[in-house]
């Protein structure tokens, strides 16, 4: 699924290409169709690879962190904190690259990340006080975020795309700086799998195991403020992956994470890169950006994980 997508991620645009006119635009320089694909088309599939990627690990580890099965970066506010601090660099400080952007974006990660967990109860949190914490802070800082684009012209101009969640504007610089942060939050996200495993039993059995709950919901918090952050600079706030992915891979995998996690960064990707596909060939001769199509695809399916949540 994941190789399809990515073939039709490269291969969608104003004139569409087939598989082999992919190929030979990859390998062939003397190919009509190889500046169309790597100037183009492959940096903004790539982007959506590992975006997606991003986003659904960090929804799978919250989810698992918090016991929460309708935990998510965009629904507990994170990509909000992220959007809110990029929104106030481009604003007040005048930036407007993802370059300048990404320490925004993390730190505001980080501040929200912690944040929520703090008023959820923090190792008292429950998954109602949690989502509550999330929904409200997400709104106020979505609020925000609104107040402050509209006030400036330049900005709305600046990050018209970016506030939606858009891959239109992917590059290749946007794509070697991004990798970096969103690989160190993977490879922490994947070394606490074992350890989220135990902890799911409860904090007192998960330390008579030998892990750490301290050190677990630590190195959780870096990994989804990598992960969140760094997306959220390259695309802007993009809902409803870190969502919807774990609720479709847990039937595959069961809830043993050192399997949840790598199906979670294979799927994930097929959703958001589709999701990209979909809006381009809806919208032509336009398009409709990635995070309006993920906004309307996981909606319906929200809606139906709160009805059954428990």
């Amino acid at each position: 699924m994941l190789a399809a997508v990515l073939v039709l991620g490269i291969g969608s645009g104003a004139r569409f290409l087939s598989p082999g006119e992919v190929w030979a635009g990859l390998v062939d320089t003397g190919s009509p169709y190889y500046r169309i694909v790597h100037e183009m088309r492959l940096p903004r599939t790539l982007l959506g690879l590992v975006v997606g990627l991003a986003l659904g690990l960090a929804g799978a580890i919250m989810q698992a962190l918090t016991r929460n099965p309708l935990a998510d970066p965009g629904l507990l506010g994170i990509n909000a904190g992220a959007s809110a601090a990029v929104a106030s660099a481009a604003a007040f400080l005048g930036i407007g690259t993802f370059g300048g952007w990404v320490w925004f974006a993390l730190g505001g990660a980080a501040v929200v990340t912690a944040l929520v967990y703090a008023v959820g109860g923090g190792r008292a949190a429950t998954p109602a006080r949690l989502a509550l914490a999330g929904a409200a802070l997400n709104a106020a800082l979505y609020g925000y975020v609104s107040a402050v684009t509209l006030a400036d012209t330049a900005s709305i101009e600046k990050m018209r795309f970016w506030t939606v969640g858009s891959l239109a504007s992917a590059d290749f610089a946007t794509l070697r700086l991004v990798t970096p942060f969103i690989l160190a939050g993977v490879l922490i996200a994947l070394a606490t799998a074992r350890p989220l495993n135990a902890l799911s039993l409860g904090d007192d059995a998960a330390r008579a195991l030998g892990a750490r709950p301290g050190v677990i919901r630590g190195l959780v918090i870096v990994a989804v403020t990598l992960l969140c952050g760094a997306a959220t600079a390259a695309c802007g706030p993009i809902v409803f992956v870190g969502l919807l992915i774990p609720h479709l891979v847990r039937p595959l995998t069961g809830p043993d994470l050192r399997w949840l996690l790598p199906y979670t960064m294979v799927l994930a990707p097929v959703l958001l890169v589709g999701a990209d596909v979909l809006g381009r060939v809806l919208g032509s001769p336009g398009e409709l950006q990635v995070g309006v199509v993920t906004a309307v695809l996981g909606g319906p399916l929200f809606l139906y994980l709160v009805r059954v949540a428990k």
